[in-house]
């Protein structure tokens, strides 16, 4: 049974204001989505699930279906505020989605599968996408899910200071915590983060999460379960997220489960600030150029 990759692309109409203004950045209009989709269907995986807004779907159908009919098989999930919410109402002011764990949620009828999750504004490379099937395909299972870990230094933006969920591990790299820092820079030959007792040093090789988790069906109904709790405790705060990362601690500490820090020597990038732009034109450009990928993605 081949993998399935879910796209977190919910928060995208938001961001960019409408479907169709979704930036292009390789030779023939390619997004970053597109490159990940090409980088996962090399990897084996079988099904591509967006998680979007419905009030987008005929817009990104439109984008998407005739790139990839034949190529990857595709479906569409739709987050919707009151999505398993079961008897619980949507807070009468609440108008900020549940955040990437609910959206994950959402595709609980899609993923019969060990699937993947990764965001969609995000460009992760090909190592991470090969790395990810072997686990997913070898490894996965109700008890062992995964995460790749960006080595700090290639995540970093030139335009100003980035938060990233610093990765804590055990002896058998498997994931204790995700220590969130934010304001973290490079300082001539250091990388610093700021919080408010001052300002402190990271590793140059320390392992983040870029949100590319690897994960079995079977945490569905622990999420489910999960997320009613949140809503109920959140019923008052109405910008409350419920995080992929609050699923991970239930699973390591409530749980028994075991969630591997799989390294890649991919280089991430994204576009943090708009500034970044031209960076990660040039960074496809030159991905290209070195014909890790066609000029011509889906021709």
């Amino acid at each position: 049974m081949q993998p399935t990759l879910l796209i977190l692309a919910a928060g995208m109409a938001s961001r960019y204001g409408s479907m169709k203004q979704i930036q292009g950045f390789g030779p023939t209009g390619e997004t970053i989505m597109d490159y990940s989709i090409y980088d996962a269907i090399r990897a084996g995986f079988g099904k591509v699930v967006f998680i979007i807004r419905k009030d987008f779907a005929e817009d990104f159908k439109a984008i998407f279906e005739p790139k990839l009919k034949g190529k990857i098989k595709t479906e569409y999930v739709f987050q919707e505020m009151n999505s398993f919410l079961g008897a619980l109402e949507v807070p009468a002011e609440r108008t900020k989605p549940w955040g990437t764990a609910h959206a994950v949620l959402c595709a609980k009828d899609t993923a019969k599968e060990p699937f993947a999750v990764i965001n969609a504004d995000d460009f992760y490379g090909r190592d991470a996408f090969a790395k990810a099937a072997d686990f997913l395909n070898n490894q996965c299972n109700e008890k062992q899910y995964a995460i790749i870990g960006y080595e700090l230094a290639k995540t970093l933006s030139e335009h100003g200071t980035v938060s990233r969920g610093v990765c804590e591990v055990d002896e058998k790299q498997n994931l204790v915590s995700i220590n969130e820092r934010t304001k973290i820079y490079r300082d001539n030959n250091d990388i610093m983060y700021e919080d408010e007792t001052g300002k402190h040093t990271v590793p140059f090789n320390s392992s983040v999460s870029m949100n590319f988790w690897c994960f079995h069906p079977s945490l569905f109904p622990a999420t489910q379960e999960l997320f009613l709790g949140f809503v109920k405790e959140n019923s008052s705060n109405i910008k409350a997220e419920f995080f992929i990362p609050i699923i991970a601690e239930d699973f390591i500490k409530n749980r028994g489960g075991y969630i591997s820090v799989i390294p890649t020597s991919s280089k991430w990038f994204g576009v943090t600030y708009k500034e970044d732009a031209p960076t990660v034109k040039a960074s496809v450009d030159k991905l290209v150029a070195d014909k890790e990928y066609p000029a011509s993605l889906w021709a």
